[in-house]
């Protein structure tokens, strides 16, 4: 046993000291994409701060509010009409001093949303209060938001509650047996984001709607005075409360809670979240946590914060500090404040009779300080708008999976009528701003003798804070044929060693250049990541700053390729990296040959199988307004382009040769 117990530590060893010698770089650089990015925000950060400095008169800031809003709303993806609510009661139920009904509404044609309605014993009109949900699984039915809700219905106020996509009654894709087929409701929502993106809208954009049409049917009801309207929720809905409040005029009191903080502190403590919390180009365009507030400046407004939450409290204080001022321009302080609660994060009594109180200030012009006392609240199933428990069982009606493909049908009919001639120009824009082009720098770093060829390691600084480690395979005999540039989505090592593809590739007489693009390789983030890749945090902060990771690894590649100085070059791009080399391709001619292993065959098709494994660094947003990735072999043409083995969105291959 014990020499067995030695020969394992034997290899592990081995197997340690071979990766480390393969290794180009010699310190761990596993944070080097996630720092450059963060690097990159704080200079949109410091911008920012700048310009709100710079405000000095009401008319200032009223220009940047209308400013801030226009970009908001293109950033989220086109609304569509408003249609017919269809709204139907399907059941009642009697508490003490309020009434609620359980009803369903179509916020799109065919889209469904249920919800409770809980109405007060007090003489109609009243004010209405929307309330969107957090991340519970049970949605509305979630204990916090009962009770936030009856609270508020039994001092004066129609609550509405509803539940989000992917939560209650509304899971968005379900599997054979009618359960859930992804995880977690953040993970759907992530998921939904992914095909969102790549056809212009956005998973903020399909919540934001809900939670306006919902306030649609709020306003709409007898017993509320449409004119008397608030807006409250926690988390994942105090961030919809912060969307709605900022866009939505009829909102005239608002109290997010346990959601501000300020973008620069979220990605210095937990870093970017689901993809409804994630606006594209929300920081390159200078719209801040605070902006939310001063968006809707002066309607009355309260942050609602725990002392303990994730989403830092030195953040909130800093928007508050800000929108106060704003506030204050106006000739408005008053109408805005900051309550904290010296406890974790939740929809907790102290925060749920803040939010009540608050409403009863604006909204009733009652200044005082009822309590939440104690209560029963409803079972799950005494709150169930539908027989099985799921809209899309019931009705069979469309998912947000569906917008996504049926959105992307139809642009795939008015893409095949465009010019490939006007595609370079849009897919540069699409792929975001890059640095100026020119010399970089190069650190040789070793060069090493091997049987029959010579690997020389060097690291490509394709801009600052940037390393590409390369290991260029040069064979002792001449060289046939151009080099070839190889790009693996793990990463160069995962072909390099004996036997693997690239020493193939060099024995046949190729010089091949192997490199690891920004967060591959030696430089991917820790962690698996699961369905969305370790670099999901990094995608999510590259799209912030409106520079899709796509974009950046294509830059990378064309980089290095000018680097060297070759005319012609043979590209190859394996697995995650295949759609970058592909655009790399179609965007310099200095590729004469490409080949794709085991690459996307579409993103149209990842919107027909809705899951995907690994694709969200590989978005481009609003990409298949104009192109989908077969539309660049005709921009290869006449160069050659092999594919072999393509795969679907969750890496299964579908063509072997």
């Amino acid at each position: 046993m014990r020499k067995g117990i030695l020969a394992i530590s034997f290899l592990v060893c081995a197997t340690s000291s071979a990766q480390t010698q393969a290794r180009v770089l010699d310190t761990d650089e596993r944070r080097m994409l996630h720092d450059h990015l963060i690097a990159e925000a704080r200079k949109h950060f410091d911008a920012r701060r700048q310009a709100v400095a710079a405000l000095r008169t009401p008319d200032d800031i009223q220009r940047r509010q209308q400013d801030l809003k226009a970009r908001f709303r293109s950033a989220l993806g086109d609304f569509p009409e408003k249609t017919p609510l269809r709204a139907k009661v399907v059941g009642h139920l009697k508490g003490d001093g309020f009434r609620v009904e359980k009803v369903i509404y179509e916020s799109r044609p065919d889209h469904h949303v249920t919800a409770v309605l809980y109405l007060p014993e007090a003489r109609s009109p009243v004010p209405g209060v929307l309330v969107p949900c957090g991340h519970s699984a049970n949605g509305k039915a979630a204990e916090a938001y009962q009770r936030a809700c009856i609270l508020m219905a039994k001092n004066g106020f129609a609550v509405l509650c509803y539940d989000p996509i992917g939560q209650g009654e509304r899971v968005q894709l379900l599997d054979k047996q009618g359960k859930p087929a992804i995880k977690g409701s953040t993970s759907e929502h992530t998921m939904t984001g992914i095909g969102a993106l790549l056809v212009g809208q956005s998973t903020a954009g399909y919540r934001v709607w809900d939670g306006m049409r919902s306030l649609d049917y709020l306003a709409s009801r007898p017993e509320v005075d449409a004119k008397r309207l608030g807006c409250t929720g926690n988390s994942g809905g105090g961030t919809l409360t912060a969307y709605l409040m900022a866009l939505d005029e009829r909102i005239v009191a608002a109290a997010p809670s346990c959601y501000i903080t300020s973008l620069e502190r979220l990605f210095d403590t937990i870093g970017p979240q689901d993809a409804e919390q994630n606006i594209t180009g929300q920081v390159a365009f200078g719209m801040e946590h605070a902006d939310y507030l001063t968006m809707r400046a002066p309607r009355p407004t309260l942050m609602l914060t725990a002392t303990q939450d994730f989403f830092d409290i030195k953040g909130a204080w800093t928007t508050y500090r800000e929108a106060h001022l704003l506030f204050g321009k106006l000739g408005h302080a008053e109408r805005v404040g900051i309550f904290e609660y010296d406890d974790k994060h939740g929809f907790s009594k102290p925060r749920r009779e803040a939010a009540m109180r608050f409403m009863r200030r604006w909204l009733l012009n009652k200044d005082d300080a009822p309590s939440e006392g104690d209560f029963p609240v409803f079972t799950d199933e005494q709150l169930q708008c539908t027989r099985s428990g799921q809209v899309l069982e019931d009705f069979k009606g469309k998912s947000v999976f569906d917008l996504n493909r049926e959105r992307g049908r139809q642009l795939r009919l008015a893409a095949s009528r465009q010019a490939s001639a006007e595609l370079v120009p849009r897919i540069e824009r699409l792929l975001g701003k890059q640095p100026r082009p020119g010399d970089i720098k190069i650190t040789e770093v070793a060069t090493e003798q091997h049987a029959g060829h010579q690997i020389a390691k060097r690291i490509y600084h394709t801009e600052p804070g940037i390393k590409i480690p390369a290991r260029e395979f040069i064979p002792k005999d001449k060289a046939t044929g151009p080099l070839v540039v190889y790009v693996h989505g793990d990463g160069m090592a995962a072909e390099a060693g004996k036997g693997g593809a690239i020493e193939k590739r060099v024995l046949a007489g190729q010089r091949v250049l192997a490199i690891d693009l920004r967060g591959m390789g030696e430089t991917a983030p820790l962690g698996k990541g699961g369905a969305f890749g370790a670099d999901w945090k990094e995608a999510f902060l590259a799209l912030h700053l409106d520079r899709p990771l796509l974009g950046q690894r294509v830059f990378d590649i064309r980089a290095i390729i000018r680097a060297t100085g070759e005319k012609e070059v043979h590209l190859v791009g394996v697995g995650a990296a295949g759609p970058v080399a592909l655009h790399a391709a179609a965007l310099d001619e200095r590729v004469k040959d490409l080949t794709l292993e085991k690459s996307l065959v579409s993103w149209s098709s990842l919107l027909e199988t809705g899951i995907s494994q690994g694709q969200l660094a590989n978005v481009v947003p609003g990409a298949l307004l104009a192109y989908d990735l077969p539309d660049m072999a005709a921009l290869l043409a006449p160069r050659r382009l092999t594919i072999r083995e393509p795969v679907d969105a969750l890496g299964r291959v579908i063509l072997r040769e």
